[in-house]
């Protein structure tokens, strides 16, 4: 399996992605659009394409050029039919790449609050509830064609898929105790208490089997977008 991960910060990695991918002896590269000189590949031979997060916003093109070259990117990985997850900037980035807008949610959501199943026919399901990390300031509207999969009270749309190989989470179904530190030691001047915000001590407080069923979660989710049948005719998008 060839995976392509897209990453634009040093803080906001694999967490619990990278021992699913050890376990199924993935070729990984990295594009680390934080560091001189990234580059993207061509998306012939991929098998997966892995968006992770980042404090930017996908309208910062002007300030962030190479924004533009990431959304063709996942354009051409999307036409070609190739698995796509998109976790929170990732999934705002599909959604940007495929003509909706992103823009700035009614309130920042930091911290841990339940996301909902809104099932939707042959697409991935979730659990009916599920307590998950959020860290995200902005939201995504629906791509043409796609179907919600997930909602909050705080945000609408948490989670997207469009056909059987596209899917973009605004939570962060890898977060580990590992991952979440270094997300807090980055920007925890953010955590300002608000109503969908919590402070430091109440997201550390939380147990460490939250992350790991939000993980097992996120091995179904990988599983599923890697399954062999997928990609039957007629699934993937033009």
């Amino acid at each position: 399996m060839r995976v392509q991960v897209l990453e634009h910060v040093p803080f906001e990695g694999l967490g619990s992605i990278e021992g699913w991918l050890e376990s199924r002896g993935a070729d990984v590269r990295f594009t680390r659009f934080h560091e001189p000189g990234h580059a993207l590949p061509g998306v012939r031979g991929l098998d997966l394409v892995i968006a992770m997060g980042g404090p930017m916003s996908v309208n910062d093109e002007a300030a962030l050029p190479w924004l533009k070259a990431e959304k063709q990117f996942l354009r051409d990985a999307i036409g070609a039919g190739v698995a796509v997850l998109g976790v929170c900037l990732g999934a705002q980035l599909i959604a940007s790449a495929l003509g909706a807008r992103v823009r700035t949610n009614a309130r920042k959501e930091i911290g841990w609050f339940d996301v909902r199943s809104t099932p939707a026919p042959d697409a991935f399901r979730f659990p009916d509830r599920l307590l998950a990390f959020h860290w995200h300031g902005e939201t995504f509207e629906l791509p043409p064609g796609a179907v919600r999969l997930a909602s909050s009270d705080g945000c609408l749309n948490q989670a997207f898929q469009l056909g059987a190989n596209v899917v973009g989470v605004q939570f962060h179904l890898e977060t580990t105790p590992q991952s979440l530190a270094a997300m807090i030691d980055a920007d925890s001047s953010e955590l300002v208490e608000a109503a969908f915000v919590q402070s430091e001590a109440a997201i550390r407080a939380v147990p460490a089997s939250a992350c790991r069923r939000t993980n097992d979660v996120m091995v179904e989710l990988l599983d599923y977008l890697t399954r062999p049948q997928r990609r039957a005719a007629g699934d993937a998008p033009a």
